[in-house]
């Protein structure tokens, strides 16, 4: 592997893995105290100075590491000690595909903030988001537990179904950008466009303007996916108490957790992508930005500038994400099975299909008015 792909898959490790994941702990944490007049996590302190609750998570790890591993009586050993890899890991990897950045030139070298552009992104995005789903399975089926088994068969039941509407919502945002990658789909949102020909009415070319109901049905069918509140049926404490890792304990329990905060950073990158311009500015394309700034300073400098914007404008979208998500999180009751099931296939299916014949028939009718 060249050098470039490795530090571009440490920096996903970093960012992701060992920055964003255990903050996002600390942030649902006070952002559900501020939402229910609370203080949220303050007790955690080195030296009685706790920096507003930010050691919880350093704490979260400690007591999971030294916390006892068992493995219940009766259980598949070497099947439920790889589930929680098999659940952490795809979350991990779905990180490659999605750019926090453009394609930038120094000279005659050319940088891409991407690990891997394919031409298939968005499918290996689905690819791994299946795998997933094995490793919950495995958990409930392999732990010996009837109630674990009861949530192992509603998250494959739940995270099966809402692929197939995942699938689907995001049809028409690809018959829009005409491409599956990633890269390709923020590039074309590296502009702006007259709304119903209005020229001095002008908005960012992103997917939410184009796709509305892609956006809501897409974020949808991914939380679901996730299986947090309001979607979390296969956890449901009240009903079978912890579901498909109740046998779990230690640091193979924060491995199930971990890849839920994971996920929730993938989905703010993947909805920032597709849908929010990806790592684009709005107003100021990057060549605005190498224009403007280059004719003082130089072309080098002025792209290395144009690189800091732009990977900044990506991580503040992803952060507003995060926060959308978690006030969704904690604005929203559970869903009871029934309707989990029936949100799918009865509702988000058929406006995803209705959604996919109303794009082409709006392409149709601006072709041949454009020809």
């Amino acid at each position: 592997m060249p050098v470039e792909e490795i530090v571009k898959t440490l920096v996903i490790i970093l960012v992701v893995v060992g920055a964003l994941a255990p903050v996002i702990t600390w942030i649902e944490r006070k952002q559900s105290a501020l939402m229910q007049d609370r203080i949220g996590a303050n007790r955690a302190d080195v030296a009685g100075i706790t920096i507003l609750g930010l050691l919880h998570p350093l704490a979260d790890v400690v007591k999971l590491l030294t916390k006892e591993d068992v493995v219940p009586e009766g259980a598949n050993r070497v099947l439920h000690l790889l589930a929680p890899l098999i659940a952490a890991i795809p979350a991990v990897i779905a990180f490659g595909v999605i750019p926090y950045g453009g394609v930038y030139t120094f000279g005659d070298r050319t940088i891409s903030l991407v690990v891997a552009d394919p031409d298939w992104g968005m499918l290996y995005i689905f690819a791994i988001a299946s795998i997933a789903t094995y490793g919950t399975v495995i958990a409930g089926w392999s732990s010996n537990n009837n109630w674990s088994l009861l949530g192992g068969i509603r998250a494959s039941a739940q995270m099966i179904s809402y692929e197939v509407a995942m699938g689907l919502s995001l049809v028409g945002i690809f018959m829009v950008f005409q491409t599956l990658s990633l890269q390709e789909m923020a590039l074309a949102q590296d502009r702006s466009f007259a709304f119903f020909g209005i020229h001095w009415l002008r908005l960012p070319a992103w997917g939410v303007f184009y796709q509305p109901l892609a956006f809501v049905l897409f974020l949808t069918c991914i939380m679901a996916e996730n299986k947090r509140p309001p979607f979390d049926i296969p956890e449901g404490e009240s009903e079978i108490i912890a579901g498909y890792h109740l046998e779990y304990s230690g640091m193979r329990f924060g491995l199930f957790f971990m890849s839920e905060f994971i996920q929730v950073v993938v989905i703010a990158g993947l909805m920032t992508a597709v849908f929010l311009g990806g790592w684009t500015i709005p107003y100021l394309s990057t060549d605005d930005i190498i224009r403007g700034v280059g004719s003082v300073y130089g072309t080098g400098f002025a792209t290395g500038i144009c690189l800091l914007l732009q990977f900044g404008s990506f991580m503040v979208k992803v952060l507003f994400m995060i926060w959308f998500q978690m006030a969704l999180r904690w604005t929203l009751p559970r869903f009871r099975y029934d309707q989990v099931m029936d949100l799918c296939w009865k509702i988000i299916l058929p406006l995803s299909i209705a959604n996919i014949l109303v794009t082409g028939f709006a392409m149709l009718l601006l072709r041949e008015g454009g020809a």
